[in-house]
């Protein structure tokens, strides 16, 4: 691939930035359809003056973060009782499986019944999209731990606590942090689903309204910041996966 190229992560969305403004300038694109950058730039002021923006984003924050931390703990513990015990990934496996090939958000109108329109829904919805690829990346992670580690664990008679700690955990790093970076976009591609049935806050709640009154530009900075959200989440995760990480050698560097 060659060598690292300094914010790499930033061109692809700054080239698409770029490509709109043009189109915006040059007349292509239909402002009530897409809104130019600056028009968006100026909503977006509005909003933040208003304390709407701000309101909206740390409601949405806060539902995102509850669900990826339950999302978290129910994938990790899954993993590991399947990953551990033959009986336990009988046990478990089959039906995160079923559940795989559920979308959750097929069943968000079974979890308005069980739990209303409140918090609570919302909530399990966006811990059911995260702890899915939590779960299967991290399993797969413990099961596909080289042998030779466990026949060297038993060489050296390790107890079975510090076989998990210096043999299991270290091999299963890499598969929990790839899902931690699936778990985490499926976090936001829930909430923006969530937050548009019969919410009374958050990103998505203002996008709906906004859709409501024809406000295009108040939809596409809803979409915006998600998106900023979502890259900069991942961001975040590939941080700590090459800090945690470094002693791997791959072409990535």
């Amino acid at each position: 691939p060659g060598r690292p190229v300094p914010y790499a992560w930033a061109l692809g969305p700054l080239l698409l930035l770029a490509l709109w403004a043009a189109g915006s300038g040059a007349g292509l694109i239909d402002p009530r359809a897409l809104p130019s950058p600056w028009a968006i730039a100026s909503t977006t002021a509005d909003l933040i003056a208003d304390g709407r923006l701000q309101s909206n984003l740390a409601t949405s924050a806060q539902r995102a973060a509850l669900g990826l931390a339950f999302g978290i703990a129910a994938g990790l513990l899954l993993a590991v009782v399947a990953g551990l015990s033959r009986v336990g990934e009988g046990i478990v496996d089959g039906p995160v499986q079923i559940k795989r090939a559920i979308p959750s958000l097929a069943l968000i109108p079974l979890l308005i019944l069980w739990f209303g329109i409140g918090e609570t829904m919302k909530v399990v919805t966006i811990t059911l999209g995260v702890f899915v690829p939590i779960y299967i990346h991290t399993h797969n992670g413990l099961r596909t731990i080289d042998n030779r580690y466990a026949e060297l664990a038993e060489t050296v008679r390790l107890s079975r606590p510090q076989f998990v700690r210096h043999v299991v955990l270290p091999g299963a790093l890499p598969g929990f942090l790839l899902g931690l970076r699936f778990g985490v976009t499926a976090a936001w591609l829930s909430l923006v689903v969530v937050e548009q049935v019969n919410a009374t806050s958050g990103l998505g709640y203002m996008m709906e309204l906004a859709r409501t009154y024809g406000q295009t530009d108040i939809i596409i900075v809803g979409l915006v910041v998600y998106g900023l959200l979502g890259l900069i989440s991942d961001a975040l995760v590939r941080l700590v996966e090459r800090r945690a990480l470094s002693w791997r050698r791959t072409l990535a560097g």
